[in-house]
């Protein structure tokens, strides 16, 4: 039987529950400022103490990565995640990404100016395109798709989800990343995505949607 995907709202920033075999994956886990938030969500579904496996990054943004650190010392969970983005999580250092929108660069402009190292953490775990997440008891597949990040990866599982981190977004509308260090890469990515055997999106912000939605957006690319 299919286990629905839960999705915890942080904020602004979504932290999807999975189950594992006898356990779970978190996939993202929201800004430093919501561990109270997320910590009770993990524990009243059971995931915490002891039965969450492991925690995956779909990039290394904070808002995405903020509780890793927590997570790993106070119960002792691996976190995993591309390498590529290894300094963001390590340093805290901004990356530069170039935007496309009003927003976008507003957001770029103020990230610029930040660097905040209370979340830094060391990944246990690094992913690869294609890598199986048999071995962890969830029958899913890692999907490197590099743009919003050079390290952001997407999750796909049989029955059609698609996690996809920040290379999509539905705060009001659904949309392809606004805020990207690598244009070509990230509309590799799309064309990525748009080839894939896929029923429902869920982004990084704001709600699932449709994936049908998601390839009328990107058709014309």
């Amino acid at each position: 039987m299919r286990q629905p995907i839960l999705r915890f709202d942080m904020r602004f920033v979504n932290a999807y529950l999975l189950q594992a075999g006898d356990g779970f994956i978190l996939v993202d886990t929201g800004i430093g400022d919501v561990w109270t938030k997320l910590e009770s969500e993990l524990l009243s579904r059971g995931a915490l103490p002891e039965r969450l496996k492991l925690v995956i990054l779909t990039h290394g943004d904070m808002d995405h990565a903020g509780n890793c650190k927590k997570l790993q010392q106070k119960y002792g969970i691996s976190v995993a995640m591309h390498q590529g983005d290894l300094d963001m999580v390590t340093t805290g250092a901004p990356r530069h990404r170039s935007a496309n929108t009003f927003a976008g660069k507003l957001m770029t402009w103020m990230s610029s100016r930040m660097k905040d190292t209370s979340g830094c953490f060391e990944p246990n775990l690094y992913l690869e395109d294609g890598q199986s997440l048999k071995e962890f008891d969830l029958d899913a597949t890692i999907l490197h798709t590099p743009g919003h990040t050079s390290g952001s990866i997407s999750i796909l599982t049989p029955a059609g989800d698609l996690i996809v981190g920040d290379t999509l977004s539905n705060r009001r509308t659904p949309k392809t990343a606004d805020l990207f260090e690598d244009e070509s890469a990230l509309k590799a990515s799309l064309k990525k995505l748009q080839g894939l055997d896929a029923k429902t999106i869920y982004p990084g912000h704001g709600k699932p949607f449709p994936f049908e939605v998601f390839t009328s957006i990107t058709k014309a690319m």
